[in-house]
């Protein structure tokens, strides 16, 4: 028997065996075509956990059969990304290819860590290919980010997954010596979440639980199983996603105690409060918004104070965050407002900027009536005009749609006194 895990032993080696991503994978997709050309350029691959961002990084290299650097962001450092690049310069005088540095989680980087890759990513010395779970807008430094392509992975469908399993079971070196029956399919893509790692790591752990050579496979037997294997948190693993969902989920269905509790199980497995505290601030912005402003200060100075302090004093700190949000009115009318408008803008296009509302630098734009007819607030009662600010094509279009909130029912009060029959 193979002491390799499972999701291991089955990790593709080309894009034929490769299942899922046809968006980038596929006949006629990007990467493929990237492959055929034989010219690589830097991106990031952002997705979720296990749906193949390390495995498409490999078969790419093995593909173009170029030197391949890895490096993890949790424990690789300044010192050995300089390595990385003082090697590949090296070997830049034997005219040999430039290597790939796979960097997983790229998002943990520092911008030090990050800035040490940018005059080797521009000069050509490496291709860098980023892996994160994270929006790179948010966890990339710019000038970075802008050096890069950012393709997006997703979660695997069904059908992949079952793909997977068939696989798994009549192809692994292992499992295809053994008599096993999949009688009920759901409980493990129930369980999967769409992660094809976690699928692997599921099956294996019902199939060594059973230790029979016969394995009827079952709704019950995979939900048993995991329930008596997977009660430990693992920082590192599939339960760190699981885990900081019900977390996050808690809090947004206002239940403090469930929010603390998930918050515990974090602390003692030893999640990273930095980590917490960026996901209550996330949180508080896109769930609680305009309902309560103060929210938003709130977990801007626990992310500070954590920061600061580390534990175990920050676990008060993020405690008292997590109770504050999960108590807090709901409301996610900013995020909604700001989704459909980058909606319409995809839709409509960059439209002209109404002229009275134009800066008028010259004589000429004075001349071309940008900034006529402008009506300064200030100059009217209350501090208000009506006036068109959109532009003409959507000027009827509303975006921000106050919620019953007290605080949100003032600020439609105040809009209604202003805007009149627009906001009722």
């Amino acid at each position: 028997m193979s002491n390799q895990p499972l999701a291991e032993r089955l990790r593709p080696v080309s894009l034929d065996d490769y299942i899922g991503q046809k968006h980038l994978v596929g006949e006629g997709a990007v990467i493929r075509k990237m492959i055929a050309s034989g010219r690589l350029s830097s991106f990031i691959l952002w997705g979720p956990p296990g749906v193949g961002k390390t495995t498409l990084a490999k078969i790419i290299a093995n593909s173009m059969n170029r030197p391949f650097h890895i490096l993890s962001a949790i424990n690789s450092g300044v010192k050995d990304i300089r390595d990385v690049i003082d090697k590949a310069k090296h070997n830049q005088f034997f005219s040999a290819q430039n290597p790939i540095l796979f960097i997983d989680e790229i998002h943990r980087f520092s911008k030090a860590q990050q800035d040490s890759l940018l005059g080797a990513v521009e000069q050509g010395v490496i291709t860098l290919i980023g892996a994160t779970t994270e929006n790179p807008s948010f966890e990339v430094i710019s000038p970075l980010l802008s050096r890069c392509q950012v393709y997006v992975l997703q979660s695997l469908e069904k059908e992949d997954l079952l793909r997977l399993l068939d696989r798994a079971i009549h192809s692994d070196v292992d499992l295809s010596k053994r008599s096993i029956v999949v009688e009920e399919v759901e409980a493990l893509l129930r369980f999967s979440g769409g992660d094809a790692r976690k699928l692997l790591n599921v099956l294996e752990l019902v199939l060594n639980a059973s230790g029979e050579e016969k394995t009827i496979i079952t709704n019950a037997l995979v939900t048993e199983r995991l329930q008596e294997n997977l009660a430990l948190y693992d920082k590192n693993g599939e339960m760190h996603y699981d885990i900081i969902s019900a977390f996050i989920k808690s809090i947004r269905g206002s239940d403090p105690d469930a929010a603390v509790y998930y918050l515990a199980r974090m602390l003692e497995g030893g999640e990273d409060v930095k980590f917490i505290a960026r996901r209550l601030l996330v949180l508080s912005a896109e769930d609680i918004g305009l309902a309560n402003p103060n929210a938003l200060l709130l977990a801007q100075s626990s992310f500070e104070a954590v920061h600061k302090l580390g534990m175990p004093e920050a676990r008060i700190i993020l405690s008292e965050c997590a109770i504050y949000l999960a108590t807090s009115q709901k409301s996610n009318s900013a995020i909604s407002a700001i989704d459909e408008a980058l909606a319409e803008v995809k839709t409509s296009g960059h439209l002209p900027v109404p002229l009275h509302l134009r800066n008028a630098p010259t004589k000429l734009m004075k001349q071309l009536g940008y900034g006529k007819e402008y009506k300064y607030a200030h100059s009217y009662e209350g501090n208000f005009v009506d006036q068109d600010f959109l532009p003409e094509k959507i000027k009827e279009k509303r975006f921000y749609r106050p919620q019953a909130n007290p605080t949100e029912e003032k600020i439609l009060e105040r809009l209604r006194l202003w805007w009149k029959e627009r906001f009722l």
